[in-house]
């Protein structure tokens, strides 16, 4: 390890480990000596300078004590963890006016690991076939009289990784319990504690999936390079297609949500969680990163891992998604374009009003923010501190 790898190492034992820390002490080392993406590279410098004097901030200095903070920018950066719990928030708020007094349900849409070389490639292309083969199927259900026959809801969020960072492709659907009839003049109420069969949705998506992945091979908008290059030609192409069609896929429905409260919770936890934490990380020491897992193959007990800080990173890396790729997506009911009419008519059918919009403000009406809060006499007093260097703009929000 090097003299400046190793003081950075020392300083970061000396403190809370972040991922932040971990890149900056071997991000550099890491892109010198590995082959990256862009976004990559982007993800790698924005999580690196977060909160720090690169990105300037603001100095703040009480006009009466002298007591002085710091305040530093934060990188924006949606794979980065010490940005997430704002822009949740933020999320969150903005959908509570879509909630509805309804029993809501979890149903998780995974993809075979056969699907994981490929997705490395193509992840543009394999994430957006997941989300519509998993959408088309909870929606054609929904449209089935045998079931509830009308229009339900689903918010789709993609997951790419696993409790230890491997690849393990799926999306989260939080799902209305009930539809609105075709003729909008009534809403079907489903039952309470069952949605649909899972078997009978596993081989509908595989169905659906794998139609959409031959098309996607025969418009020639899949690449093939390295692992993957024996797929160009057409005979195995089919031969792994054969063999996913063999294998069972996973559709699993966690238990149904008892109503709007339960759904927000659920919302804060898993709307813009990324690979990894900063409170699962433990240490890093002789460039070897300890962070925690849950082992659900094990009761879901609590173990540590431990990894050499570049597997580290290349795992963590398999998780940075295409620069604009949305990975916070609605359908049905709550699809963008007409979202605002359909639910506000089925709000209208069940007798709900519209649920508040909270105040952004939570702070109580007699605090002063400019107040200093060491002497509580003086006033702050702002100066701006100019970022320190020009970085590439970070990949923009997940918006949806």
């Amino acid at each position: 390890m090097c003299a400046v790898a190793a003081q950075a190492t020392a300083a970061i034992a000396a403190i809370r480990l972040t991922l932040a820390a971990i890149v900056r002490a071997h991000g550099d080392a890491y892109r010198r000596t590995h082959r990256l993406a862009t976004v990559q590279v982007l993800a790698l410098r924005a999580i690196a300078a977060c909160r720090t004097a690169l990105l300037g901030g603001r100095r703040e200095t009480c006009d009466h004590c002298g007591a002085t903070r710091l305040t530093f920018h934060s990188c924006r950066n949606r794979h980065c963890p010490t940005c997430q719990a704002q822009a949740s928030a933020r999320w969150i708020e903005a959908r509570r006016a879509a909630l509805l007094p309804i029993p809501y349900f979890h149903v998780v849409f995974t993809l075979p690991h056969a699907l994981n070389a490929l997705a490395q490639g193509n992840p543009r292309v394999i994430y957006t076939l997941l989300f519509r083969a998993a959408a088309d199927t909870l929606l054609a259900f929904g449209r089935d009289p045998r079931h509830l026959g009308g229009t339900i809801g689903v918010t789709a969020l993609l997951h790419t990784w696993s409790q230890t960072l491997t690849q393990h492709l799926h999306v989260h659907c939080l799902v209305t319990g009930g539809a609105l009839a075709p003729d909008r003049t009534r809403w079907i109420r489903g039952r309470a504690s069952f949605l649909f069969p899972v078997k009978a949705l596993s081989p509908v998506f595989r169905a659906k999936y794998l139609a959409g992945l031959q098309r996607a091979y025969t418009d020639g908008t899949l690449t093939f390079a390295a692992g993957t290059a024996p797929l160009a030609h057409a005979g195995q192409f089919a031969a792994l297609v054969t063999q996913l069609r063999a294998t069972p896929w996973v559709v699993y429905a966690k238990r149904p949500f008892g109503g709007p409260a339960q759904v927000l919770q659920y919302l804060g936890r898993y709307t813009h969680r990324i690979a990894i934490s900063n409170a699962r990380l433990i240490s890093l020491v002789d460039g070897v990163v300890r962070f925690r897992w849950k082992d659900y193959a094990d009761r879901g007990h609590t173990k540590i891992m431990a990894l050499d800080v570049d597997e580290f990173l290349r795992r963590f890396l398999l998780h940075v998604l295409p620069r604009g790729f949305v990975r916070i997506r609605h359908f049905g009911l709550l699809a963008n374009a007409q979202r605002r009419t359909l639910i506000a008519r089925a709000q209208d059918l069940l007798g709900a009003p519209t649920p508040a919009r909270s105040s952004d403000d939570t702070r109580a009406p007699d605090v002063d923010p400019t107040r200093c809060p060491f002497c509580h006499q003086g006033h702050w007093q702002v100066e701006i501190l100019s970022p320190l260097a020009r970085l590439p703009v970070p990949v923009g929000p997940d918006t949806s």
